[in-house]
């Protein structure tokens, strides 16, 4: 008998979901949402083989029910779903970016013979909505799976198949423990960025000049501020007394450096910077984490017409594709510089060789 699920929400994680499960598993997937173009786009595009405008019609039969929508979403989704008819012995999970609060949620769905195990695969994408899916957005990423204590290992083991096409790496945790250490390594370094952006903001109303300096290393460094407002304006009152205390504990932090910096203690303020990089030059660089990884690839490139058509074509050639593509520098009779960002880091090995057969310059930075 064909298996059935249901996937709720079609965005890039929905849809990423759907299309490493096909390339597992023969099952029949029907898809909800409250947008009908991105149905109908999920099914053009064969990610979904059903789709479904009502959450009831959606779920009935449905042996796995995957929620791939922002986490206060998915509180009401579990709300409404706990009034609703499951199938016996159906997994339910999701793919929020906070644990605690659904967890409390799921229990409403304890009355039901049926299974939730949050979840939470840690990995995105710069691009959004179902025609950016792939079936490989999540290989090597950490998939972490937040189990009740009741819950059955073999749901748990059931469930980690259904998502072996994902080539995950799956890990178990509390959803307290979740909460703590995404805070720490994702949803404060956002908030960080999104402050330092707003101090350049603020800058700019008494010096313009601020805006064309940040165009460089600083729009780098602050890429991640450029995320959904509406999905960290929602972790963060989900992780709001994990996220309180670390910006405390950051607080603290800052007022290290500013007393080093008041004593003027050179000694500390390099012993300060040398520890940090050590410890950060120590950690993996080929593991996808919490906060999506950027594989940039740097070409010099003459000052010349046609040269960035050249490298494009190049790739394309290759089927190497690019995820973004900036000029950092290009100035008349200098060579410029193109930084081209890939989804992963062979496709950055493989198209770093085919440039440099082509006589072209390139290096990285990480």
């Amino acid at each position: 008998m064909e298996r059935k699920i249901c996937i709720i929400g079609m965005g890039l994680i929905g849809g990423s979901i759907a299309l490493s499960i096909k390339r597992e598993h023969t099952a029949h997937i029907t898809g909800v949402d409250i947008n009908e173009e991105q149905l109908k786009l999920a099914c053009s595009l064969g990610v979904i083989d059903e789709c479904a405008m009502d959450m009831e019609a959606g779920i009935q039969d449905a042996d796995l029910i995957i929620l791939a929508a922002p986490v206060t979403k998915t509180e009401s989704l579990i709300e409404e779903m706990s009034g609703l008819p499951l199938k016996k012995g159906a997994i339910i999970t999701d793919v929020g970016s906070t644990k605690t609060k659904i967890f409390e949620k799921a229990k409403q769905l304890s009355e039901q013979e049926v299974t939730f195990i949050g979840g939470h695969p840690m990995a995105g994408s710069h691009k959004s909505g179902v025609e950016s899916a792939r079936a490989h957005l999540f290989e090597n990423a950490f998939y972490i799976l937040t189990p009740s204590e009741q819950a059955n290992a073999n749901k748990i083991i059931q469930l980690q198949n259904w998502l072996k096409g994902t080539k995950a790496r799956f890990i178990e945790m509390k959803p307290e423990q979740h909460d703590k250490l995404a805070g720490l390594i994702s949803h404060l370094p956002h908030i960080v960025a999104a402050g330092l952006v707003q101090q350049v903001r603020d800058v700019e109303k008494e010096d313009e000049l601020v805006s064309r300096l940040a165009a460089g290393g600083f729009r780098d460094i602050t890429r991640i501020a450029s995320a959904s407002p509406i999905m960290w304006r929602d972790v963060l009152l989900h992780n709001k007394n994990t996220i309180l205390s670390l910006l405390r504990q950051f607080k603290l932090e800052i007022g290290r450096v500013e007393e080093m910096l008041d004593a003027e203690n050179g000694e500390k303020i390099f012993e300060y910077f040398a520890t940090a990089k050590a410890f950060r030059d120590g950690l993996p660089s080929r593991e996808k984490g919490a906060i999506p990884a950027f594989y940039d690839l740097f070409v010099d490139v003459p000052d010349h017409p046609g040269v960035i058509s050249d490298v494009t074509g190049i790739l394309g050639k290759a089927g190497i594709s690019i995820t973004n593509i900036r000029i950092i520098e290009t100035r008349e009779d200098i060579m410029g510089v193109l930084r081209l960002t890939f989804r992963s880091d062979e496709d950055r090995v493989e198209a770093r060789r085919y440039l440099e057969n082509a006589l072209y310059d390139t290096y990285v930075t990480d």
